[in-house]
């Protein structure tokens, strides 16, 4: 376990992304980790306070005069509830009333913010909020509260041991005096700052908020309307900016006619950049019109020309041969050779778009050697950098103005930081003035980042007692962190680590164990879709174990959990989702049960989808029962909040979804051909939290992989049919 005097730098995590999350799973409960709390050097926290009068002992709390106690949170807000798990970490070790809690962005300041198993990046992304920020928040709600007591006891003249804290009300029971935080907050200031290992934290036992489910969330205004995200900001002589697009990847604009669209009532310039064409207008319909009215000629000499059916065969071939090596446990390969009986199978996963219910947009702001955007970042600091580079200034003259996004699924996380400088290259042209970039739902589902496709091959054979004796995984794709700032700490030997997760740490008891990777050149852009290499590999390797199985002759949970011996997480939630589904117990007429258990971003989760087969030949997901094991519930609400709409999330591509190239053009372009789960389709789901007094892990991803697999065994339960492409369907 780390101490509490010991720093996260870039170094402890620069390994993989699945390394620095084990990483965060070795802070265990205790948590005596320093998690380096931003403060001022001075011997008092009187420099910090925001405005006379306030508090501000560290970068993270703000109490003010008016009793109000503001969090600044270093996460983006997207849904997943980061403004409400962290701030319930500080209310927590502060004993502020829930009520007087207000959540706030910070700064984009990776020397204040940064994600702590991250090195020195600010960002969010990895189900890492709650989990680098944990130890973080609670130290930062101790510090403030230590402070007021301090404050407290030389106002009135008392010993800090007989003054109590309790919903915002800092008391003195001797004397009968108590005040609110807002009456101590400018004493406060006078305090020192208490060293870390002199504040005494909370334990399990005595939490108020923490594992609670009482509190409202702190991402409060979507359901008014009084939220704001990048879409509502509107800025003095503000223009919108729409861009046309090449309809091929790596083509380029070679020539434009923009006459017609100068014509277009609104519009008021037209310029060229990297990636296409910008259309200025007073408004977004205009901008739009002109943007339709360009002429303009395509260089497609280097562009990508592929179909969908070409790259699958091309992945198929591939995963004929031998890969890299990722993982090699034994010599599979011999006992595959050797074996009597060998089992396969081939899977096939399409490009997959992320299909935000906000697309994508940015306001930037580029003047007098300085840059600003509005924007739902999601990693500020590659955000800034980029911004910087292209405009010849320092990270630090960039300043990001953090807002809610209308969800990401990882979309706002580019690496590329591809629509933020689109929005700071039209900003370029036109100094001193607000430009908005505007994406259609359109721009993003044909012009976007994708979840990359892949062909997997897997070969098993089993021994006398129906056990695997020997495994071979061979899986082809592109490399999602090529040629990003994430390659060097996240690529081994030609590994692309987020290609192999999920399969790599395959739990199961086998002795000859072998994964491989084929990374393939190809044009579409890609980058990580929610739960990244789950996505896929939780598919084919929990679809091959209940194959396995019926290979067998054993019940598909009793079959896991034999294999399972050694990982007792993994066995607690699949216990307790076959449990609470009543697997083994006799069902209607037509629906079956299928399972799948997986763990990623060290959290795990088992799922029983139920479904029912259709007269149409088609099926219906009736209910899904979901285990989650993610350390201690910080927010329990939060979380079944995550497990429903992860399921809901990964039903898509189970059911519908899917990007499919013809001759380099995407096919789709908007919800009615890029389908979507729609209300209507959405399965009863039940959620059961596994106790725990583990650290905390993420649930924004983890519930995502596992629903696929689960219905396609349930599907091949009910019909024999095998099912090995996404999306699924029924001959």
């Amino acid at each position: 376990m780390l101490r509490r005097k010991q720093r996260i730098d870039s170094a402890t995590v620069r390994t993989s992304r699945r390394g620095f999350l084990k990483f965060a799973g070795g802070v265990g409960a205790g948590l005596t980790l320093m998690m380096n709390l931003p403060q001022a050097a001075a011997e008092t926290a009187a420099a910090a306070a925001s405005k006379e009068g306030d508090f501000m002992p560290n970068a993270f709390v703000r109490i003010g005069t008016d009793n109000r106690v503001t969090v600044f949170i270093k996460h983006l807000e997207m849904g997943q509830g980061t403004f409400t798990g962290l701030a319930t970490l500080v209310a927590e070790e502060l004993d502020a009333a829930w009520e007087q809690i207000d959540s706030e962005h910070a700064a984009a300041d990776a020397g204040k913010y940064a994600n702590l198993f991250w090195g020195t990046v600010q960002g969010t992304g990895s189900s890492t909020a709650i989990a680098n920020a944990f130890m973080q928040m609670r130290l930062a709600g101790a510090t403030a509260r230590a402070m007021l007591v301090a404050a407290a006891a030389s106002e009135w003249r008392v010993p800090v041991a007989e003054i109590s804290v309790s919903q915002g009300v800092v008391s003195h029971a001797a004397s009968g005096r108590q005040a609110p935080f807002g009456d101590l907050a400018e004493p406060a200031t006078r305090q020192p700052v208490p060293p870390e290992d002199s504040l005494r934290l909370k334990t399990p036992q005595e939490f108020i908020y923490i594992g609670k489910q009482q509190q409202p969330r702190k991402d409060r205004g979507k359901t008014d309307g009084s939220a704001i995200f990048t879409q509502d900001i509107q800025l003095p002589d503000m223009l919108i900016a729409v861009v046309a697009h090449p309809p091929l990847f790596g083509a380029r604009a070679s020539g434009v006619d923009a006459a017609q669209a100068r014509q277009v009532p609104g519009v008021v310039d037209v310029v060229q950049i990297e990636s296409g064409v910008a259309v200025l207008a007073n408004d977004t319909w205009s901008a739009k019109k002109g943007r339709d009215a360009l002429k303009i000629h395509w260089d497609e000499s280097s562009a990508f020309k592929g179909s969908s059916p070409e790259i699958m065969a091309r992945y198929r071939e591939l995963t004929q041969a031998p890969g890299l090596p990722a993982r090699s446990d034994g010599d599979a390969a011999s006992a595959l050779a050797a074996g009597a009986n060998v089992i396969e199978a081939d899977f096939e996963f399409p490009y997959l778009a992320h299909a935000t219910m906000e697309p994508m947009n940015c306001v930037v702001r580029v003047g007098d050697g300085e840059c600003e955007i509005w924007n739902g970042d999601q990693i500020q600091t590659l955000d800034q950098g980029a911004a910087a580079q292209v405009l010849g200034i320092k990270p630090e003259q960039v300043r990001i103005h953090t807002l809610f996004a209308g969800g990401s699924f990882g979309r706002r996380a580019n690496p590329h930081s591809d629509y933020v400088l689109e929005a700071v290259r039209i900003a370029k042209s036109r100094p001193g003035t607000a430009v908005k970039l505007v994406w259609l739902r359109e721009d993003d589902t044909r012009a976007g980042y994708y979840r990359p496709a892949y062909a997997h091959k897997i070969r098993a054979t089993l021994d006398e007692n129906g056990m695997p004796e020997a495994w071979e995984h061979r899986i082809a794709g592109q490399s999602i962190l090529k040629g990003t700032a994430f390659e060097g700490g996240m690529v081994k030997d030609g590994v692309d680590s987020t290609s192999v997760e999920g399969a790599v740490n395959l739990p199961y008891r086998i002795p000859n164990l072998r994964v491989e990777l084929h990374t393939v050149e190809e044009g579409p852009p890609v980058q990580w879709w929610r739960s990244v290499g789950s996505t896929h590999t939780a598919f084919s390797t929990e679809v091959f174990i209940d194959r396995l199985a019926r290979a067998a002759g054993q019940d598909p949970v009793a079959y896991r959990m034999q294999l399972l011996e050694g990982h007792p997480r993994h066995q607690g939630v699949l216990k307790l989702a076959a449990e609470k589904a009543g697997w083994g117990s006799e069902l209607p007429a037509g629906r079956s049960l299928g399972v799948a258990v997986h763990e990623s971003f060290n959290t795990y989760v088992a799922q029983v989808a139920e479904v029912s087969l259709q007269d149409d030949g088609g099926f219906r997901v009736e209910r899904v029962v979901c285990a989650v094991d993610c350390g201690i519930a910080v927010n329990p609400d939060v979380i079944r909040a995550q497990m429903e709409g992860g399921i809901g999330y990964g039903l898509s591509p189970a059911m519908m979804s899917e990007i499919s190239l013809d001759q380099g053009r995407v096919a789709q372009s908007n919800f009615h051909d890029y389908q979507v789960l729609r209300i209507s389709q959405m399965p009863e789901i039940e959620v059961h939290i596994v106790p725990s007094a583990e650290a905390p892990t993420g649930v924004g991803e983890p519930g995502t992989p596992v629903i696929a697999p689960a219905v396609a065994n349930a599907l091949e339960s009910a019909t024999g049919q095998t099912l090995s492409r996404l999306p699924l369907k029924l001959a």
